[in-house]
């Protein structure tokens, strides 16, 4: 009988455990599923990936350690890139299923660009964090770190807004005028708000979650005249 009560033990702690486990501890057992990304040219590779709703980086840095993973279930990935139509899909992974996303941006119709433009430079860290222009996502910081890729905008007001899943985005509003050269520095503060559960988890084990709309003291933006 006592050899029976023994052999019992180990289940009883199993199921004890089992009940009053939080449903975190559920989901760090669950074997995820795995969404490779695959893009033709530089304009798939550096656009924007959203899954769920939640910015997680740009096509060409979600590989090796930084590979997404998702848990098992419907997920629905959009794809952005200035100038170009929303690449959006829906996927269902099994559990320790892999799937391959073969994205092809098709160019939106839209007006003719402006011949007086002022330019805008980006310095900011870290530099895969994405670039919002009045809203509208238009690429990552290391796309307008060096006067000779800056930022073209119109002259006039925007809002810049330079966010990353995991860190306090930073807004600011700027004012051009006809070719004027304006410069943007400042350097993310990993947020203070604990992580939530998510859907989502890159491949370095740090959980994607939506940053907070705060600016940052330790900003800078400076504008300079040709």
């Amino acid at each position: 009988m006592r050899e029976a009560l023994r052999n019992l033990y180990p289940v009883v702690l199993l199921l004890l455990s089992a009940l009053f486990l939080p449903p975190a501890c559920y989901a760090s057992n669950v074997v995820m599923g795995k969404i490779h990304f695959e893009g033709r040219s530089n304009v798939e590779r550096t656009s924007g990936v959203w899954i769920d709703g939640e910015y997680v980086g740009y096509l060409k840095e979600l590989t090796g350690s930084k590979k997404v993973l998702l848990l098992p279930g419907k997920h629905t990935i959009v794809i952005r890139q200035d100038g170009y139509k929303d690449f959006t899909v829906g996927v269902i992974l099994q559990p320790g299923e892999e799937q391959v996303i073969g994205v092809a941006m098709e160019k939106s119709i839209t007006e003719p660009a402006s011949r007086v433009t002022s330019t805008v430079k980006i310095s900011a860290n870290p530099s895969r964090a994405a670039v919002f222009v009045d809203g509208l996502f238009v690429g990552h910081v290391g796309e307008f770190h060096r006067w000779g890729r800056a930022m073209l905008v119109e002259p006039g007001v925007h809002r810049i807004r330079i966010a990353l899943p995991g860190y306090e985005s930073f807004e600011t509003e700027i004012s051009t005028r006809p070719d004027q050269k304006v410069e943007i520095k400042t350097d993310l503060l990993k947020s203070s708000v604990p992580l939530t559960d998510s859907l989502l988890e890159l491949g370095d084990g740090n959980a994607a979650s939506s940053p907070t709309e705060r600016g940052l003291p330790n900003a800078i933006a400076s504008p300079t005249q040709r």
